[in-house]
């Protein structure tokens, strides 16, 4: 079982015994209104069974529990792309609430950096916030990660056109 761990975290695999964390901290508007609409919100246990049926038995691992306090408050993924796009990997994460602020997600996102560009034959790890999630620009930047596009108004969410940033790093 891979196991990363950092000071105030772990990163591991999601279990079965996950669901009850997820629907405690997933089922948050303030989280799904970060994220595309395939985390939808109400999040319900059959969303969380969904979820961890399509990421519990990759090997590699794509998708990591964000583990605090033996709960499993959070995700961060490293998806490798194909075709044309198969030497990038697109990165996704989110965290619960009550953890914002802390510093947890800036070090996980180091974390799976590197473990991306160890673990896949890829030179390019992109994230696409969307504009109004300044909290997530910065944490991307402080990852080492550069704007490389912004397209004006091509995300709707929530009724709102945003305008959808591409943040990448590439291998050293």
């Amino acid at each position: 079982m891979k196991i990363i761990k950092a000071d105030k975290f772990i990163l591991r695999p999601f279990l079965l015994s996950d669901i009850d964390s997820l629907l405690k901290y997933a089922n948050n508007k303030k989280v799904a209104d970060n994220l595309t609409d395939a985390f939808p919100h109400p999040y319900t246990k059959k969303d969380a069974e969904s979820f961890l049926e399509r990421f519990m038995h990759d090997d590699p691992l794509k998708a990591f529990a964000i583990e605090i306090n033996k709960e499993a408050c959070g995700a961060i993924s490293v998806s490798p792309q194909t075709d044309i796009h198969r030497k990038n990997a697109e990165m996704g994460y989110w965290l619960a609430e009550p953890y914002w602020g802390k510093g947890i997600i800036a070090e996980a996102v180091k974390l799976i950096i590197d473990y991306g560009f160890k673990t896949f034959d890829i030179n390019r790890i992109f994230a696409s916030p969307f504009s109004t999630n300044i909290a997530s620009q910065h944490v991307l930047e402080k990852a080492g990660m550069k704007l490389e596009a912004r397209f004006e108004k091509t995300v709707i969410k929530n009724g709102n056109y945003l305008d959808e940033l591409v943040y990448a790093i590439r291998k050293k």
